[in-house]
């Protein structure tokens, strides 16, 4: 066991709990921080009874506060947030949870400084403008970002207010820029409703899904999760930014469908919603790579196969060949 103890904001939903499994591997204690103590992915990742649950809401400074010092937290990941689809609904309360939600973590840091070693947050590629904003499409860290969601407006404004809180008070916050995330348990956001390609095949289900065209990044959620584990744990003295990029395979859902057929020739795909992308997919990692060793263990054939034969466990069927 190591000494790190790990709260996790967000801890029992989706990318958290792949986070908490790649914590626990690494011989960590966790906690999840969440608004909900479902500890339904924690218990199919086998790992419930490893993870201490706090309930509480992130917006509620008294409840972060007393979790992050209760239980002795060294290092914190930030996931917890409301997605594109809900920050579209509910705006007023997409900046509560979203910007007040992030200034209260940063604020936790900052407050029990001597305790908190580091905070690692998701930012994410809806920072960035649609690609066709760009004259080169492949965007780094160093590219100007302009979102065209509240939800990504709010993720650039918080890279903004974890560089003051880095400058002004000395503390080590590292935020990623995700992708589209998918893989098994994957229930809101806009990335679930691109991964039905997958999803709805692998239960025999017909299912529609746009737009066929365009470029997304896929990362699949146990490359995500080890990306947030080992920006945690680096050392301080290899991190050159404030903000990564992390990644995993380009394509588009018509070749996603394609590797989806390949392993269920009798899936009912039907493309709909052509339009463009919202923000740009194209985006280059070499810094995460060289600064904490993030390279994705998932290619996008397996991470299909990998995501189908889960789900059709779940269902009780077989795995496919």
């Amino acid at each position: 066991m190591s000494d790190r103890r790990i709260l996790i904001t967000g801890g029992t939903g989706f990318i958290g709990a792949y986070t908490a499994t790649e914590a626990i591997a690494n011989g960590d204690s966790v906690v999840a921080f969440d608004i909900s103590d479902d500890d339904r992915i924690l218990r199919e990742f086998g790992i419930a009874d490893q993870v201490e649950i706090i309930e509480g809401d992130i917006t509620e400074t008294t409840s972060v506060f007393e979790a992050v010092k209760n239980t002795g937290a060294t290092h914190i990941i930030h996931l917890a947030a409301f997605l594109t689809n809900l920050s579209n609904r509910y705006p007023r309360k997409s900046i509560d949870i979203n910007i007040k939600g992030a200034n209260t973590v940063f604020e936790a840091a900052r407050v029990f400084d001597t305790q908190v070693e580091r905070v690692v947050w998701a930012s994410s590629s809806a920072v960035y403008a649609p690609p066709q904003k760009y004259d080169n499409p492949d965007v780094d860290e160093e590219n100007l970002v302009y979102p065209a969601t509240l939800y990504g407006a709010a993720k650039e404004y918080n890279e903004h207010q974890a560089d003051l809180y880095r400058e002004n008070y000395d503390l080590s916050l590292v935020g990623l820029r995700p992708t589209l995330v998918y893989g098994p348990y994957r229930e809101s956001g806009s990335a679930s409703a691109y991964a039905k390609v997958i999803e709805g095949p692998a239960r025999g289900d017909a299912v529609e899904v746009g737009p066929s065209d365009v470029v997304f990044d896929w990362q699949y959620a146990t490359d995500a999760g080890a990306a947030f584990y080992r920006a945690t744990v680096a050392p301080e003295s290899g991190l050159s930014r404030s903000v990564y990029n992390v990644c995993g395979e380009r394509a588009t859902l018509a070749e996603v469908a394609d590797i989806v057929e390949a392993y269920l020739p009798d899936a009912d795909i039907t493309f709909t919603n052509e339009e463009d992308a919202i923000w740009n997919h194209h985006m280059e990692m070499d810094a995460a790579k060289e600064d904490f060793g993030y390279d994705p263990e998932y290619g996008l054939e397996r991470g299909v196969k990998s995501h189908i034969d889960m789900i059709r466990e779940n269902a009780g069927l077989d795995p496919v060949q």
